[in-house]
């Protein structure tokens, strides 16, 4: 059973969630199927799209739908705050630990009811800097 829900963990679910926990690359959902292939073949596309969904609304991967385009997905479900690149997209976990005393600061000084925060830095990318730099 996935935590928290009546929902049973298939092989499906337990192969994606095994797969997008070894990497910390914050992959797409198409990432994550070109993975998942790997050790499932017959998998669709579609049934990945599905699971992701679920998994992210039962709590045991996160969803990340930042300032880029694209949904990435974390492994980790923990509230830990990120850093993408503008140049290229790329999603880190940024260092530091999340402070839930924001929402109570916020939730202070505004008349909304805050339900939580995600929090992202943006900035370059050690690759994509060096990229830019004069030869």
């Amino acid at each position: 059973m996935i935590r928290g829900s009546n929902l049973r963990l298939t092989r499906q679910r337990k192969v994606i969630l095994e797969e997008l926990r070894n990497v910390t690359t914050h992959p797409s959902a198409d990432e994550i199927y070109e993975m998942v292939r790997k050790r499932l073949p017959r998998i669709s596309l579609g049934t990945v799209y599905r699971n992701l969904e679920i998994l992210s609304e039962t709590g045991e991967i996160q969803k990340l739908e930042l300032g880029c385009t694209l949904k990435r997905f974390d492994g980790i479900a923990e509230n830990h705050y990120h850093i993408r690149c503008i140049h290229c997209d790329r999603v880190v976990d940024a260092p530091g630990d999340f402070d839930p005393e924001i929402d109570h600061d916020v939730n202070a000084a505004t008349d909304f009811k805050i339900i939580g925060h995600k929090l992202e830095f943006i900035g370059i990318c050690p690759e994509c800097n060096k990229a830019s730099e004069p030869i």
